[in-house]
């Protein structure tokens, strides 16, 4: 790609993935690679600036991680974010003393707007400073440009060296205050030029997956959702007909879900197009199955096994697309980070598969991002508008033992749910919602007879990236059709209940 690009070394924390979306709104091309990336990798991408991004550890506790010092003399701006300022910090010879907190809460920080870094902006701020350790020692040639008033250094610069530091991330999370300093590390120091867009990353990407595929042929694990729909059409454009896409119905879709697939990618899209039924086998295996790790592994190497199938079938197969986009990498953990959940295409895929290589074009895109890229592709709005759903279907959405009944069971209530926020008009206002069928049964009352029966939970949340979210505020009266509409058109449920947590700490669905 021949755009300027930023590169993020991550840490573990999640204000990588964060601080790459505001980037990328910026409009300059970033990647994230992990703190222990090579010298010499870093040095082939020739990056305009680096970011040193958050991260969970202490500075000065054992196994911290550390990048390679060399970093520094490679005459790249850089700028560190919370441990990354602290990190520079001592390797450059400062030291950080500890604070044994986890952060010091909202405060008031003065700016020195004669730094690059807060051109144009107020020269008092109210911001969270993030760390466990304050700058007792800096290193030679650098000064702070912000402070507490109260001797906490909350930013530190040798403008000479072009290095800079900050221990506050409000302009990092709040897209509302423009995000002035990313943007001024961005342009003022850097030089960036803001010419990434949706047509650029197009035209690399199809470029890239036809030097990949050369002249071999390509499977599509689609399932009709936007994610591995737009990977769909994007791997069409590069490669045309020699991409298969294979539909596994895995008896975990929702009402309706696997005809209404079909019937739009082999009757709109000049695609080729095979539908597989395996819910038989797929519940054969999940039988007795109840923690939702294993769930998802087993679904996951199933997928792959189905796939393999079908390329036998049809002759040599050489690679395998799959939709996975950026928050599914991040969530199945990665190096010095924690594992929120596998996802099944991409910690549940198999050791041994039987492809020459995956093929991942929407990797390192965040939803937001593939929605304007299947826009530019002519994807439909039916399918870009469609609700997200898990590659494991309703197999995450069953909590403990799946069966045909609690199938049935909660792709009613889910249907009914997703009809009624159509109805009241709220669909294009919530980013996902649906129903959870729990392990709990509860007594109710159904005339005069007492029931013992299922109970449903609604999820709804509003998010813009699916990094975070917040549960959403339905009015009650579209609660109560909902609730009402449930207990009363599906047999074997008594009580609903409504999620009021948002994520984090919670993750969007319950497994």
């Amino acid at each position: 790609m021949k755009n300027d690009m930023v590169l993020i070394l991550d840490f573990g924390g999640r204000h990588s993935q964060l601080t790459a979306r505001r980037v990328r709104e910026a409009k300059v091309y970033c990647e994230i690679l992990p703190y222990s990336t090579s010298i010499s990798r870093i040095k082939n991408l020739n990056p305009k600036g680096i970011i040193l991004a958050g991260g969970p550890a202490s500075i000065n506790e054992e196994g911290a991680p550390f990048c390679d010092k060399e970093l520094f003399e490679l005459g790249i701006p850089v700028l560190g974010i919370c441990y990354g300022m602290q990190l520079m910090n001592v390797m450059l010879g400062g030291q950080v003393a500890d604070a044994r907190q986890e952060e010091f809460g909202k405060i008031g920080i003065r700016l020195d707007t004669s730094s690059k870094l807060f051109h144009g902006m107020d020269p008092e701020i109210s911001s969270g400073i993030s760390g466990d350790g304050y700058i007792s020692n800096m290193p030679e040639g650098f000064r702070v440009t912000a402070d507490t008033g109260s001797g906490l250094a909350a930013a530190i610069e040798n403008e000479y060296r072009r290095f800079y530091g900050i221990q506050f991330y409000s302009e990092v999370e709040n897209a509302a205050e423009d995000n002035k300093i990313l943007r001024n590390f961005l342009f003022e120091v850097c030089g960036c030029s803001d010419n990434w867009n949706v047509s650029s990353f197009i035209e690399y990407m199809i470029e890239d997956v036809r030097r990949k595929v050369g002249n071999g042929s390509v499977l599509c694990a689609l399932s009709g959702g936007v994610d591995s729909s737009v990977a769909a059409v994007l791997v069409h454009k590069a490669i045309g007909d020699r991409l298969v896409c294979i539909f596994v119905d895995h008896g975990l879709l929702r009402k309706n879900e696997a005809d209404q697939v079909e019937d739009i990618f082999k009757n709109k899209f000049n695609i080729n197009f095979i539908r597989v039924d395996a819910a038989d086998r797929f519940l054969k295996k999940l039988a007795g199955v109840t923690d939702p790790e294993r769930k998802r592994k087993i679904i996951g190497e199933e997928f792959i096994r189905v796939f393999e199938e079908q390329a036998n079938k049809l002759g040599t197969m050489d690679y395998l697309v799959q939709g996975t986009i950026y928050p599914d990498v991040i969530e199945s953990g990665g190096e010095n980070s924690a594992t929120i959940k596998s996802h099944h295409n991409v910690g549940g895929l198999p050791v041994n598969i039987q492809f020459e290589g995956i093929i991942e074009p929407l990797r390192n895109l965040f939803k937001n991002e593939v929605i304007r890229v299947g826009r530019e592709l002519g994807v439909p709005e039916e399918i870009l508008s469609r609700q997200p759903f898990p590659g494991p279907g309703l197999a995450v959405r069953i909590i403990g033992e799946i069966t045909r009944e609690k199938l049935e069971i909660v792709r009613e209530a889910d249907y009914i749910f997703r009809e009624e926020i159509a109805k009241a008009g709220m669909k294009n206002d919530i980013s996902q919602y649906f129903a959870v069928l729990t392990s709990l049964k509860s007594v109710g009352v159904t005339g005069s007879e007492r029931t013992y029966d299922n109970v449903i939970a609604l999820r709804a949340v509003v998010t813009t990236d699916f990094m975070a979210a917040s549960w959403a505020r339905i009015p009650y009266d579209v609660l109560d059709r909902v609730s009402s509409r449930i207990v009363n058109e599906v047999k074997g449920v008594n009580r609903v209940v409504y999620d009021i947590t948002s994520k984090p700490p919670a993750t969007i669905e319950w497994e």
